[in-house]
Formats: structure tokens, C-alpha cells, sequence
């Protein structure tokens, strides 16, 4: 009989030899040879079986397994071979019993596609993950009519611990754009990984200072008492730390901590009944070789071992902080960067204002006593003398005129830029403007065209810089118009007024068209009555258009000319309801037409004169030659200025 049974079981691997050495008498199922037929069918059933299978037999539950099922004993391996299930896991017993005692009394079959156990099989309690399903085994010699439960087992713990891994590193890599320090890189992390305290129980977040010799504090996750560790210490000196960062900074490697109760007051104590016992300390690296971007100490799950795939995910998320670190310091200094520039831009603009006020008032005081010699009629000058003062006068104008646009600029720049918007009849007001030109563009041969008809509707603007709108846009047509016209329209289309200043001249090049409103731009190598200019014209009509709610446009052809558009909204409700119909409470800074005149005149050719220079292009040296009084006049450059050689040959 003997004999029979053993080749009953034969085979079966590891656990078939096993189940045929077990003196099976000593146990509550009694020996082989009293087993029932059902259970000699389900024995042979387990061991032919390569999915984890248990079987627990008889009112005891005694334990039968197969080999696929051995991994999940652990050390418990072999001693649980027919042991009773509340001996074998005892630490779980409260959570099995009913799941075995329901399908065993006759109720159905229990099934879990992940319950989690904390089972001792490597001689601490681990974490662990299963899909289970507990089925009762029928047999007719047994008075219930079941003779025990058949549990089908597939651990998923790997599985089930990687994909929470994944997460964990997700999200604290999806968060790296909130990071706007170092420190704030670090919070972010600590932020995320206390919502996955199963893998990093807590966690610790030191920086480098600049000089790379003090770690100080930055975020902590799990942990209650940050006060504990200090604002900055000295990370090579193990007492002032507590951790072995020099070890983590020199080796580049990871650092296991096992004696957790000596560092902290109170171990952090994770999501488990138990805290922790063992930490690592890693560096994390920078984009400087040697130097690291800070330390991290990471708290080690209680119910994981620090296996090669803890270790692994450790690393990754070395990797991950790093990274964050790495952004939000290359954001920090961008940041920087920018503050930098904007407080250059700051300094510019308060340059400008200053000096264009100083400016001002000796223009003023300049262009005053000129005016009055040229108005002089007791005494009038003569005509080589009137000459020179009118002379000076004009480029006294150019200069204030340059002199009131940077002026512009400072202002807006700065926000301080007053507007007193008033209701004013748009097309009357542009035509007045356009007919200053008319007298310049008619000496020029060209032709001036405006087409600005008064409306019923008035249109809300600051006449001042409605003025310098159309000042520059018709200077700057009339500089690049050798010959046909130059047009002005103002129309009212429904919801907005247009201004459209085109003209027949020699238009753009299509790679400066999108620079052309950049301010201090100058296109370069065109044809034009004049190569002087600041490049801040049209920049300027820009920033005066936007300040009365509208948008300013270029088209342009090679050859063929360019049209400006210029639309404003009609009525008030854009604009800032306080500058509406009230003087500005600064100092007006009204840019006359004059200037605008005078400049343009200058640039028409005079008639020729016998002791004029001779022209040798664009540029011309003027040596030095004798004046009245014995004095000598400077050598100058001279740059297409008409002014310049009028002086020069007088």
C-alpha cells in the first residue's frame, strides 16, 4: 500500500519528494493511506499544477503546496508543510480565517485581486500584494461534504510596488516647472513624496551654499520637528550633520543608515505600526563635476527590504530631484538675469528722463534769444548773419525735437506718461497737420494727397500725440519718397477711425519689416533724401497709438511704396476714465510741427554754390581752414548734412 501511494506522487519536483517523505501521520489528516480519494486527486492535481497552489485540508486547515507556490513562504519553507494555516501565518490569521471558514461552511468562494498582507517570511513583516481566490474542495466521506479549501495564489507585490514607483517619480517630475529656487525644487519634492510615505516613509532636503562648504536645510517630508536640524551645517563634519553626506559627496554612492534612533529624537514613523530602521543619504548632482546641488536623506519603507529595486528607485529619484534642482536653478538665474536688465532698463530710462529735462532748459534758453534775434526789426541782421542764426535756430529745433521724443519714451517707459484724452474731430485735426507738409513735399515736385473729411462722431485722442502720430508717419513718408505722392486718409469705419498714411517711395525690404516699429532700428542701405535719424520715429507712433487703445500695421512693397494703418476704437469706454476730458497735471510737452518742417526742408537738395564742398558721397572731412579772428574751425565729420556744409562753406 505503501509502495501504491508513493507512486501516486511521484514526480512533482521538490515538493513531490516532500509530500512522500512527511510522516503524515503525525498530523491531524492522519497518514497517506486514510487520505480520502478527493484528497489523493487534489494532492496530485497541486504537484502537477505550475501556478501557486495551497491546499488547506481538513477542520484544522493543514497546509499543502506545490512547488510555484514556495516563493511566497519564504523562510517558512519547509517547516509550513503540514502545518495548520493559523500556525503557518499567524501574523495574518485575523484576515484569513473568514476568507477560508466562508467557501469551508458552504458559502461561496472568496476572491481578492489585491489585499494586502503583512507577512513574515524573511524574518521581518513585510508589505506584500496578492490576487487570491479560496474555493471549497467537495468530498463525499466528509459529513459537510468539503473536504478543505483549494487557495489559487498570484503574487503582484513587484508589480503592484514598480507602479507606485512610477508615480511617485511622475509626480514629482511633473511638478519641476512650480519650482522656482533650489529650496522651492526641494519643498515641491518633499510636498510629493508625503503623499507616497509606503516607499519614502520621510525624507530630508539639504542645499550647498554658494561656496559649496555648508549644507543648510531645505524641506523635509514625514517629518514633524524640523527644527531639529538646524538652518546650515558644515556637511563634511558627521557630529554637526548627523549624516554621512562627506561619505555620499566623495563616493557619489549610496550611504545605509541603520542606527536611525541616535539621529532622530523621535523616529519618523511612516505609514506602518512599526517606524523605520534604516535610511540612505545620497548627493544629488549638479552640472558642476564634484560639486553637488545638495543631499538627500530618504527613509526606507518598514515593510520593504532595500532590495536592488529599492535601490534602483532611489536612484531614480536622485535623478529626478536632481533635474528639478538643476530647472528651477537655471529659472532662478534667468530670473535674475532678467531682473538685471530690467533694472538696466530702469537706469536707461531714468537716464533719458533726466537728461532730456536737463536738455530742455538750455534749448529753451538757446532757442529764445535766437528767436528774438531773428524777430529783431530796429536793428535787423544782416544777411550773412541772419543766415548763421537761422542756422543755428533750425538745428536747435532738430535737437529739441529729439530731445522731446526721448522725453516720450522715458515717460512711457516709466508709466508716467499723462494723457488728456478730449472729444476732437479727427479728420479735421489730421488735414490741418497733413497741410504743414505741403509746402516741403511741393518743393520736392511730389505730390500731396489728403483725404480727411470732418465726422459727427468725435474721436477721443490726446491732440499731442495725435500730432507726433502724424508728424513722424508723414516725415517719415516724405524722407523715403523720391518722387509720385504721398497720401493721407482718415476715415470713420463703423466701430474704429483709420489713419492710412502711404506713399509711392522705396519701400521696405521684406526681412526689416518685422522690425521696423523695434525701437533705435534704422533700415540700412535704402535710398532715402537723408541717412540721419534716431530709429526711434515709428517706434514711438507705436507706443503713442497702444496708450490710445489701438494697433498700428505696415504693408510694403520693394520699389513700390509703404502704407501705414493706424486704427483707434471710437468712444471713451477704453480708455482710463480719469485722463478723460482732463488736462494732464505734468508739464505738457507739446512737439509743434515746426520742427517736424524744418527738418524736412533740410533734406531737399539747394541750389548749387560756387564755394559750396565738393560732394564726395556720404561722407566728407572738412579740414581746417582759417576764420575771421584768426581762429580756426574744427575738423568735422560730415554725414549727407546739409546744415553742416552750409556752415562749413559760409
Amino acid at each position: 500500500m505503501a509502495v501504491i501511494e508513493q507512486g501516486a506522487f511521484a514526480g512533482g519536483g521538490e515538493m513531490g519528494a516532500l509530500i512522500r517523505a512527511k510522516d503524515w501521520s503525525r498530523t491531524p489528516i492522519g497518514g497517506v493511506e486514510s487520505w480520502s480519494p478527493t484528497l489523493k486527486m487534489m494532492v496530485r492535481f497541486l504537484l502537477a499544477n505550475r501556478f501557486p497552489l495551497l491546499l488547506w485540508w481538513g477542520k484544522n486547515y493543514i497546509s499543502i503546496y506545490n512547488d510555484a507556490y514556495r516563493p511566497v513562504l519564504g523562510e517558512k519553507h519547509p517547516w509550513a508543510l503540514g502545518t495548520p494555516v493559523s500556525e503557518c501565518w499567524s501574523e495574518i490569521w485575523h484576515v484569513l480565517k473568514p476568507l477560508i471558514d466562508t467557501p469551508f461552511q458552504g458559502g461561496p468562494s472568496t476572491w481578492h485581486e489585491d489585499i494586502v498582507l503583512e507577512i513574515n517570511r524573511h524574518g521581518f513583516l513585510e508589505e506584500t500584494h496578492f490576487t487570491v481566490a479560496y474555493s471549497p474542495v467537495p468530498d463525499d466521506t466528509e459529513p459537510s461534504g468539503i473536504g478543505g479549501v483549494l487557495a489559487t495564489v498570484n503574487e503582484i507585490t513587484e508589480k503592484v510596488i514598480a507602479e507606485r514607483r512610477v508615480v511617485v517619480l511622475r509626480d514629482v517630475g511633473t511638478r519641476t516647472g512650480e519650482a522656482q529656487t533650489a529650496e522651492h525644487a526641494c519643498a515641491v519634492a518633499a510636498r510629493m513624496l508625503e503623499m507616497h510615505a509606503k516607499d519614502v516613509p520621510f525624507a530630508l532636503f539639504y542645499t550647498l551654499d554658494e561656496d559649496a562648504m555648508r549644507a543648510r536645510f531645505a524641506a523635509a517630508a514625514g517629518v514633524t520637528n524640523v527644527d531639529d536640524f538646524g538652518v546650515a551645517v558644515d556637511w563634511r563634519d558627521l557630529d554637526a550633520s548627523g549624516w554621512p553626506f562627506a561619505d555620499a559627496v566623495r563616493t557619489q554612492e549610496m550611504q545605509v543608515v541603520q542606527d536611525l534612533g541616535q539621529r532622530f529624537a523621535t523616529v519618523p514613523p511612516g505609514p506602518w505600526s512599526d517606524p523605520p530602521t534604516l535610511a540612505v543619504v545620497m548627493s544629488v548632482p549638479s552640472n558642476h563635476s564634484n560639486i553637488p546641488a545638495g543631499l538627500m536623506v530618504l527613509g526606507v519603507s518598514a515593510r520593504l527590504a532595500l532590495d536592488a529595486h529599492y535601490r534602483d528607485f532611489f536612484e531614480l529619484l536622485r535623478t529626478q530631484v536632481a533635474a528639478t534642482i538643476g530647472n528651477a536653478r537655471a529659472l532662478d538665474e534667468e530670473r535674475k538675469r532678467a531682473e538685471s536688465l530690467a533694472q538696466l532698463d530702469r537706469a536707461k530710462t531714468t537716464f533719458f528722463s533726466n537728461v532730456s529735462h536737463e536738455l530742455r532748459t538750455p534749448l529753451t534758453l538757446v532757442l529764445g534769444p535766437l528767436e528774438d534775434e531773428l524777430a529783431e526789426t530796429e536793428a535787423p541782421l544782416s544777411g550773412e548773419r541772419r543766415t548763421r542764426v537761422e542756422l543755428a535756430r533750425r538745428n536747435a529745433l532738430r535737437l529739441q525735437k529729439l530731445v522731446n521724443t526721448l522725453l516720450d519714451f522715458a515717460r512711457i517707459e516709466a508709466g508716467r506718461s499723462q494723457a488728456s484724452y478730449t472729444p476732437t474731430d479727427l479728420g479735421q485735426l489730421t488735414g490741418e497737420l497733413a497741410s504743414v507738409f505741403r509746402s516741403a513735399i511741393d518743393k520736392a515736385g511730389l505730390r500731396l494727397v489728403v483725404e480727411c473729411q470732418s465726422s459727427n462722431e468725435r474721436a477721443y485722442v490726446d491732440r499731442d500725440m495725435w500730432e507726433k502720430i502724424v508728424l513722424n508717419l508723414l516725415s517719415n513718408a516724405f524722407k523715403f519718397t523720391l518722387e509720385g505722392e504721398v497720401r493721407v486718409r482718415l476715415a470713420h469705419l463703423g466701430d474704429h477711425f483709420e489713419l492710412v498714411v502711404s506713399d509711392t517711395g522705396v519701400g521696405i525690404r521684406p526681412e526689416q519689416l518685422p522690425r521696423i516699429f523695434d525701437r533705435f532700428h534704422r533700415v540700412k542701405n535704402e535710398r532715402a533724401r537723408t541717412h540721419e535719424g534716431s530709429g526711434i520715429g515709428l517706434s514711438l507712433v507705436r507706443e503713442l497709438v497702444r496708450l490710445h487703445g489701438g494697433d498700428v500695421a505696415v504693408v510694403s512693397e520693394e520699389g513700390s511704396g509703404t502704407t501705414f494703418r493706424v486704427s483707434i476704437p471710437v468712444g471713451s469706454a477704453h480708455l482710463p476714465q480719469a485722463n478723460i476730458g482732463v488736462e494732464p497735471t505734468t508739464e505738457a510737452n507739446r512737439m509743434l510741427a515746426e520742427p517736424f518742417l524744418e527738418e524736412a526742408l533740410r533734406w531737399l537738395p539747394e541750389e548749387p554754390r560756387s564755394d559750396a564742398l565738393p560732394d564726395s558721397g556720404h561722407m566728407a572731412v572738412a579740414r581746417a581752414a582759417p576764420a575771421k579772428g584768426g581762429a580756426l574751425r574744427r575738423v568735422l565729420l560730415v554725414d549727407d548734412n546739409a546744415d553742416m556744409r552750409e556752415y562749413l562753406s559760409s
